[in-house]
């Protein structure tokens, strides 16, 4: 099939090299001309594991172009797929100069009813007679693991009310054997931000849990350990840490407060899981403090920026946010990322810190190591090599990514998450 993806950002992108991938004759669209001319040069705007080779792969066998044409692409695609950040506006910006029947599909995580919106706007706005079917389909992509997301999806939800445009995105999705679940449009909406939610709420529940386990001298990861062994809970999501970020769990929880009030059915509980998430973070920086007193001139190693592993993505990421308060308290930081220098060069604060080659070059003489992202090659290092790297051999682990008697076996004093009573030498 013919399809166009309009937005080329995280799931654009990795969305239109995933159908090419199966087949599907595909253009992918951005009015950003940097970011297509990049991407025409054979280069990828963002790390997103696997995703450079299944572009390269796609575009030698021309089932992926890319244009910053919007005419372009609605010319070429049966299918239409919005993919950007933002619902379309309501005066005329949707215009998609429509002159034959098209399915117009929402991939992007939007309030309910938007699908309705887009019907009415592109109605008013398209010629006379042109026939049009809008979808709700919401994507499900994890960063860091998107592509594998996208080849082996749990499900896809499509939220439509014609019966021809629900057959096209059956066949649109047929390579892909997954379970498919046929909804209404507002329900399809609902089921992404209702999703998002419930994660968020499963993280900040066990952050919660880890405050309790730092009072009663428990160690949260035993906790959660049991409380996932319990088929119907699960282990995925309860792993304590400093809570939350990136560029869809934040917007998508104070999106679906918003939805929630303005639909007079106001949700609460999403309330109080932002202010746990929020106090994540305050107890870190206090944990710090208690332990160093002052920060200023204090030579601190942190160990990843990106908002997760296997992402260069530092948008709303907890370890920037931590990052930019040690910088205001006068901490001389010195920050490594597997993926994530040099978008993170271009933060306001980056000219205030220094970036280090690797991990242990950012640990070199640091009176304190703080690992803020969980890469798996920090859980890796040589504790011995580190310990002789250190000034002052003092570990706050953020993501409980060490054995807390490990470190202390190397003598180093540590710090984690709802770690309970941990044993000390220094």
């Amino acid at each position: 099939m013919k399809l166009t993806i309009i937005g080329s950002g995280y799931v654009g992108l990795t969305t239109g090299a995933c159908f090419a991938d199966v087949g599907h004759q595909v253009i992918c669209v951005d009015n950003d001309e940097q970011k297509i001319k990049t991407l025409l040069e054979g280069k990828i705007p963002i790390y997103e594991p696997g995703l450079e080779a299944l572009v390269k792969k796609n575009v030698a066998a021309r089932r992926l172009r890319f244009t910053s044409s919007t005419e372009e692409g609605v010319e070429h695609g049966e299918v239409l797929f919005i993919a950007v950040p933002t619902p379309p506006q309501a005066d005329g910006s949707v215009d998609l100069n429509l002159d034959s029947y098209r399915v117009i599909v929402d991939k992007s995580t939007v309030p309910v009813k938007t699908g309705e919106r887009v019907a009415q706007t592109i109605r008013r706005y398209a010629k006379p007679g042109v026939d049009f079917d809008v979808i709700s389909n919401p994507e499900f992509l994890r960063e860091g693991s998107a592509v594998e997301d996208l080849m082996k999806p749990d499900r896809i939800v499509i939220g439509g009310n014609s019966d021809r445009a629900l057959a096209t995105m059956q066949k649109v999705y047929e390579p892909f054997m997954a379970p498919v679940l046929v909804t209404d449009i507002n329900s399809a909406e609902l089921i992404k931000h209702a999703a998002n939610s419930f994660l968020a709420l499963k993280i900040s529940y066990i952050n919660a849990i880890s405050e309790i386990c730092e009072a009663a001298g428990a160690d949260v990861i035993k906790v959660a350990d049991g409380i996932g062994a319990d088929k119907r809970i699960g282990r995925d999501f309860l792993s304590a840490g400093l809570g939350y970020g990136g560029s869809c769990f934040p917007k998508d929880i104070a999106a679906f407060i918003a939805i929630s009030e303005q639909l007079g059915s106001p949700f609460t509980l999403l309330k109080e899981v932002e202010r746990i998430n929020a106090r994540q973070i305050d107890r870190f920086m206090d944990s710090i403090r208690e332990a160093l007193w002052l920060l200023k001139d204090k030579r601190l190693a942190v160990w990843g920026l990106s908002f997760k592993p296997n992402t260069d993505d530092v948008r709303s990421s907890v370890a920037v946010n931590l990052v930019e308060r040690l910088v205001a308290e006068g901490a001389q930081v010195v920050a490594y990322d597997p993926k994530a220098m040099e978008k993170a060069k271009e933060l306001p604060f980056a000219g205030q810190i220094k970036f280090a080659a690797s991990a242990m070059e950012a640990a070199e003489d640091a009176e304190a190591l703080i690992i803020a992202t969980e890469w798996p090659e920090f859980a890796g290092v040589d504790l011995a090599e580190l310990r002789e790297k250190m000034r002052t051999p003092l570990i706050f682990d953020g993501r409980n990514i060490f054995d807390p008697c490990a470190a202390a076996s190397f003598g180093f004093q540590y710090r984690g998450i709802g770690r309970g009573v941990v044993p000390e030498r220094i």
